[in-house]
């Protein structure tokens, strides 16, 4: 029999966009089933946001209850925008919490829509949790956000020991700090994934998608002039000296000139820059109607059997290092938004010239590769940030240190 709701233990679990969303499902589900715990999800961001498809939808539709819609309004075309949102969501989470006050709010990544809701919970002294502390991404303004979010967290759950190293090295205590693995990888591992013929059929009918897309995900890889197939999913490099266009523009040139390429694109998340390169996309999509196309968000399970059906995927997106390894497919990591990140042997690294994208391509989709990678995946040696057990560890350690009242914003620099 569950406990009163005022018995058990208030946990407010963040969601600002599909990305996250999608890796604190498994988590969000066993806390549900779990009378120990009092679910509140919170949904701010590009989730409420038409321009990124309303995707609080398909927290809806996997039967998660929402205990919160906190709307901001998301203007990614100057530094302004993104700190008016950030101001915005700031007021909204300090009255939310104000009212429906947890006892910890458990919050994954380092995107810019997760700094407002750490500090509204500081200020109201409500401990938080954190998932992927210590990653670095010298390329992105996630790698500050991210470094805030662990000064501002009294738990840790990191994905590899390298990372927990970092966080420990940033003064954090060591038995605040727990390896558990990325979520990431485990999703990548146990989502049930789509043949060729449900995704197309899904693609089309829940997604819009055009009927082509049939064609580029239902092939016979071993037919004679057979087209290879691309996952592309770029964002603004968020640090870098160059304007996003010339970021993207590289890209797309290169995918323009590999010959035999079909693509399927996820369009950025509303970073700084992002509508600027999604423009770029749907340009490149409707000169190119018959190889390619675009989706605003896939969602997880579409995503990942897209990814294993594909032949390389290609673009900055952290997915690329963490969940694709898992499925054996190679990476094209462009440019330095992941630099400093761990990359395992499947991660082709280069440049965001137009040669450098083209001749790493070439290498993703080269037979010996492939097979290299394969040799690999056989040994359990392609992806540094698998751990089993990750969501159950994860939940476990919540409950424990939740029982044994160690969850508190006090905390004590560790010094090395």
């Amino acid at each position: 029999m569950n406990k009163e709701s005022s018995d058990r233990f208030k946990i407010c679990i963040l969601t600002a966009a599909r990305s996250e969303y999608g890796l604190l499902r498994p988590i969000i589900r066993k806390m549900l089933a779990d009378p120990f715990f009092d679910v509140r999800v919170a949904v701010t961001g590009m989730h409420l946001a038409k321009d990124y498809g309303y995707t609080y939808k398909e927290i809806e539709e996997d039967g998660i209850p929402i205990d919160a819609r906190i709307p901001v309004s998301i203007d990614t075309s100057s530094p302004e925008g993104i700190s008016r949102s950030q101001a915005e969501e700031l007021e909204g989470f300090a009255h939310y919490f104000r009212n429906r006050r947890p006892d910890a709010v458990l919050i994954l990544g380092d995107r810019y829509e997760i700094l407002p809701v750490g500090i509204a919970a500081i200020n109201e002294g409500i401990p938080i949790a954190h998932i992927s502390g210590g990653d670095v991404t010298e390329g992105a303004v996630d790698d500050i956000v991210r470094h805030c979010m662990t000064k501002m967290s009294c738990l840790h759950f990191v994905a590899s020991e390298l990372n927990e190293n970092r966080v420990i090295q940033m003064g954090e205590e060591p038995n605040r700090v727990f390896r558990v693995g990325s979520m990431s990888a485990e999703c990548a591992r146990s989502v049930e994934l789509m043949d060729a013929g449900e995704l197309a059929d899904s693609m089309i009918n829940e997604l819009n998608a055009p009927a082509n897309v049939r064609n580029m995900i239902c092939r016979d890889k071993g037919a004679e002039n057979q087209r290879n197939l691309a996952i592309v999913t770029f964002h603004p490099t968020t640090l870098s000296d160059n304007s996003p266009e010339e970021q993207c523009r590289s890209l797309l040139e290169a995918l323009n000139k590999v010959e035999g390429l079909s693509v399927i694109f996820t369009k950025a998340n509303s970073d700084l820059g992002g509508k600027i390169i999604n423009d770029m996309i749907d340009d490149y999509v409707r000169k190119h109607p018959e190889s390619s196309c675009a989706f605003t968000s896939l969602g997880q399970r579409r995503f990942l059997s897209a990814v294993a059906l594909s032949d390389a995927v290609i673009g900055n997106s952290s997915s690329g290092l963490s969940e694709v390894p898992s499925l054996a497919v190679p990476t094209v990591d462009i440019g330095d938004r992941q630099k400093g990140r761990e990359k395992g042997f499947s991660v082709i690294s280069c440049n965001d010239t137009e040669n450098e994208i083209i001749e790493s391509i070439h290498k993703a989709l080269s037979e010996k590769f492939r097979n290299e990678i394969i040799s690999k995946s056989q040994n359990g040696d392609l992806n540094p940030y698998e751990k089993r057990g990750t969501s159950d560890n994860i939940v476990r350690i919540i409950k424990q240190q939740a029982i044994e009242g160690r969850l508190s914003v006090v905390k004590h620099f560790h010094m090395l």
